[in-house]
C-alpha cells in the first residue's frame, strides 16, 4: 500500500522540519509538500490533493483558522491543528474543532527532546485514527449509495407478470439494550449491537415477521402480537434473567418492524426522596470530535433543564477552560470549567479540567459536589470518563443518565456497563453516522449497555424528554 500523503503547514521552517520528521517516523505516511501560510496551504491542497494536513493555528497572511474554513468548504479532508499554549491560540483551536478540524496537538517545545518525542507519538496516533475514520466513512457512504439506487423496472414478456421492485425503507431505532432481550444475540448480525439505521426489504420483512410469530405461537414461547401482555408480565420479563432467553428468540427483523420506544420511560434507579432538591444528573463523555458534538448537545438543552450536566472531554490542561468559555457563549445553560468543591446545580454544565480526574460526591450536608484528583491516568486519559461514571455508582438517590459521544478508544464504556448493570437504564450513545471517530460509543454498544443509539442532532431532544 502506498503511504498516505501529508501536507505540513507552518510559518516556521524549523517547525516544518520537526513535524515532517515526526510524521515520517511512520512508514505509512509521507510528507509530500509543506506550506508557510494558509494561502499556500489552500493552493497545495487543490493541486496535490493530500490525504491529510497538519495546520499551524497562528500564521501571517492567512492563519490556520481561515484556511481551515475554506478547505472544509471546498475540499474537505482530515486536518490536525497545531496549537500554541497561549490563550489566543487555545481559543482559536476550539473554534477550529467546531469548524471541522479532526483534532489538535499542542506544538512541541523545541528545547525538550522528550516533549518532541511525546508530541510525535500523539500526532501519529491521531493521523492513523483520521485515516481509519475516513476509510470507514467511505465504506459506509458507498454502501448507502448502492442501497439507495432505485433499480430499473424490467419490462415483462407478453403474458407474464413481474413483481414490482421494492424500495428499501429506513428505520430509526431506539430500543432497550440487553436487559430487555431485544438486542441482537449474534455479533455478526448487528455488530454486537443494533445499529441506528437498518435497511429493510418490506416484503421480506412481512414474511419473516409472520414466520417468526407463527413459530413462537406454536411453541408457546411468546404470546401472539395481537394479545398484549399485562403490565405485570412485562415487569417480570425485565427482571427475570430466565425470561431474557425467551425474548432473544424474537428476530432482529421483528425489532426493526416494531421498534420499542423507550424515551422518557422512568429510570429504574429513580428514588422518591431526592436530597436537597437535586434528584437527577447527566454525565457525558467524549474525545476526538467532542467540542463540535458538545456544541450541538448543549445549545439544544433549555435553561430550565432539571439536572446538572457533568462532562469529560479528553483535552490537555488549559484548553478545557477555553472550551468551557466557548460553550458558555451559546448554550442556554451556565457552562464552566469545574473547580474543586463546586456544588452542582440544575441548569448548569461542568467541564472536567485537563489533567484532573473529576468525580461527583455527596457531601455530609446532602449536597452533591465535584472532586478533582491527580490520580493515575485511566485508559490513557486524565480526565477519564470511566472515573466520572464510576463515581455515580453509589449515588442511588439520583436518577442518573449517561451519554457517550464521538471519540477514539473505549473510555467510558466499561463503567457505563457497570451503571447499566446496577439499574441505570437511561444510557445514550452517538451513532456511527455522525461520529468523527466511532470508538467510545461503539465499545459501549458492543457491551450491550446502550438504551438509545442516536445521531448527534437527536441526542439533546431525547435526553430532555428522558430527564424531564
Amino acid at each position: 500500500m502506498k503511504p498516505y500523503k501529508v501536507l505540513v503547514v507552518d510559518d516556521s521552517a524549523f517547525m516544518r522540519k520537526i513535524i515532517s520528521d515526526l510524521i515520517e517516523n511512520d512508514a505509512d505516511f509521507q510528507v509530500t509538500a509543506t506550506a508557510a501560510n494558509g494561502r499556500e496551504a489552500i493552493e497545495k491542497v487543490n493541486d496535490l490533493r493530500p490525504d491529510l494536513v497538519t495546520m499551524d493555528v497562528e500564521m501571517p497572511e492567512m492563519n490556520g483558522l481561515e484556511a481551515l474554513k475554506i478547505i472544509m468548504a471546498e475540499r474537505p479532508l482530515p486536518v490536525i491543528m497545531l496549537s500554541g499554549i497561549n490563550e489566543e491560540g487555545m481559543k482559536e483551536t476550539i473554534l477550529a474543532l467546531e469548524w471541522g478540524a479532526f483534532d489538535f496537538i499542542r506544538k512541541p517545545s523545541i528545547s525538550s527532546s522528550q516533549d518532541i518525542i511525546a508530541v510525535g507519538e500523539s500526532l501519529r496516533e491521531q493521523m492513523k485514527e483520521a485515516m481509519l475514520a475516513r476509510h470507514q466513512r467511505q465504506i459506509r457512504e458507498t454502501a448507502i449509495k448502492a442501497i439507495e439506487v432505485k433499480p430499473v423496472e424490467p419490462i415483462a414478456p407478453q403474458g407474464q407478470t413481474i413483481q414490482p421492485s421494492i424500495q428499501p425503507v429506513r428505520k430509526n431505532l431506539e430500543f432497550p439494550a440487553k436487559r430487555s432481550g431485544l438486542s441482537a444475540s449474534k455479533p455478526a448480525e448487528a455488530d454486537r449491537g443494533i445499529k441506528l439505521t437498518e435497511v429493510v426489504d418490506t416484503a421480506t420483512l412481512s414474511q419473516k415477521k409472520a414466520a417468526t410469530e407463527s413459530k413462537a405461537t406454536k411453541k408457546s414461547v411468546l404470546p401472539p402480537p395481537t394479545s398484549p401482555k399485562p403490565a405485570s408480565e412485562k415487569l417480570m420479563n425485565r427482571l427475570k434473567p430466565e425470561r431474557e432467553s425467551m425474548h432473544i428468540l424474537r428476530s432482529q427483523t421483528e425489532v426493526i418492524a416494531e421498534p420499542v420506544v423507550v424515551t422518557g420511560a422512568p429510570s429504574t434507579d429513580r428514588k422518591s426522596s431526592p436530597v436537597k432538591g437535586l434528584s437527577k444528573i447527566v454525565a457525558v463523555g467524549c474525545s476526538t470530535g467532542g467540542p463540535r458534538a458538545l456544541k450541538a448537545l448543549l445549545e439544544n438543552i433549555p435553561a430550565d433543564f432539571p439536572a446538572p450536566i457533568v462532562i469529560v472531554q479528553h483535552m490537555p490542561p488549559n484548553f478545557t477552560k477555553s472550551l468551557a468559555q466557548r460553550l458558555n457563549t451559546f448554550s442556554p445553560l451556565e457552562v464552566a470549567e469545574a473547580e474543586p468543591g463546586m456544588v452542582l446545580r440544575q441548569g448548569a454544565a461542568y467541564i472536567a479540567p485537563g489533567g484532573y480526574h473529576m468525580k461527583v460526591v455527596q457531601s455530609s450536608g446532602g449536597q452533591y459536589t465535584l472532586s478533582l484528583t491527580k490520580e493515575e491516568a485511566r485508559n490513557g486519559h486524565r480526565p477519564s470518563v470511566d472515573t466520572l461514571f464510576e463515581s455515580l455508582l453509589p449515588l442511588t438517590s439520583l436518577e442518573r443518565h449517561a451519554v457517550l459521544m464521538t471519540g477514539m478508544g473505549s473510555d467510558g464504556a466499561r463503567m457505563m456497563n457497570a451503571l447499566y448493570e446496577s439499574g441505570v437504564c437511561s444510557t445514550f450513545a452517538e451513532s456511527e453516522e455522525t461520529c468523527v471517530v466511532y470508538g467510545m460509543p461503539r465499545s459501549a454498544v458492543e457491551l450491550q449497555c446502550v438504551r438509545h443509539i442516536l445521531p448527534l442532532q437527536e441526542i439533546a431532544p431525547r435526553l430532555v424528554q428522558a430527564v424531564k
